[in-house]
């Protein structure tokens, strides 16, 4: 059974910082494209950033500079360290495990943990 759990969340003042966690269990994870995504209050859900199984990063313009994924294989983990944190970051998190097998493709969710940035 795969797993995703997500953890770190919270209330942060603005320009405050927070470290999300994604454990992963039931699947290859260094073979997994990992990468979070957010959902706004009343949004649409959105990509925030991903990290290849070879470790090449892509992050959306608004969060460039400010957030930083990294991965340890031998934990199983993705991280998420964000900084400078903004009201407008303010959503749900979901940590996402994307793998291209020879004709099928299999992508897995997190449950979310909640980030909210506010004085």
């Amino acid at each position: 059974q795969v797993q995703l759990v997500e953890s770190g969340g919270g209330l942060v003042q603005p320009g405050g910082s927070l470290r999300l966690s994604c454990a992963a269990s039931g699947i290859t994870f260094s073979s997994y494209g990992m990468g979070w995504f957010r959902q706004p209050p009343g949004k649409q859900r959105e990509l925030v950033t991903t990290i290849s199984s070879g470790g090449l990063t892509n992050y959306v313009d608004s969060v460039k500079g400010r957030f930083t994924i990294s991965r340890d294989n031998a934990k199983n983990t993705v991280y998420l360290q964000m900084n400078s944190l903004k009201p407008e970051d303010t959503a749900v998190y979901f940590c996402n495990a994307d793998y291209w097998g020879s004709s099928s493709r299999y992508v897995y969710w997190g449950q979310g943990t909640q980030v909210t940035v506010s004085s």
